[in-house]
């Protein structure tokens, strides 16, 4: 991940509902959720709703899939670590402590 990608990524999460939308997805796991239930959880309207799960796409923070008449979205995990990645890239140099609970926070993680 390069600079502005980070930056993209990063203003996209920095407004809630987007946030939550994201952290929902990622307690969704790669099933995703389909766009009713996610509006459903987050108590959104579908336009708001659209909105913002718009520009996530856009930030490559989630992807979208057609299944019938639905859309489901899911978390893109690669990007994700790839973000946290770009964020801890020049962590430590030298001091291994400093980047110790980061590390750790990150192998308790089940993630996909």
């Amino acid at each position: 991940m390069d600079e502005t990608q980070a930056l993209a990524a990063l203003a996209a999460l920095s407004q809630e509902t987007r946030l939550r939308i994201v952290r929902l997805l990622v307690t969704a796991g790669p099933e995703g959720l389909a766009a009713g239930a996610i509006g459903d959880a987050l108590d959104a309207a579908s336009s708001r709703l659209s909105f913002h799960l718009n520009q996530l796409e856009q930030a490559g923070l989630v992807q979208s899939r057609r299944e019938g008449r639905s859309i489901r979205y899911s978390a893109t995990f690669d990007t994700l670590s790839g973000l946290i990645a770009f964020l801890m890239r020049d962590c430590c140099q030298g001091h291994p402590e400093v980047c110790a609970p980061a590390m750790a926070a990150l192998a308790a993680c089940d993630c996909p």
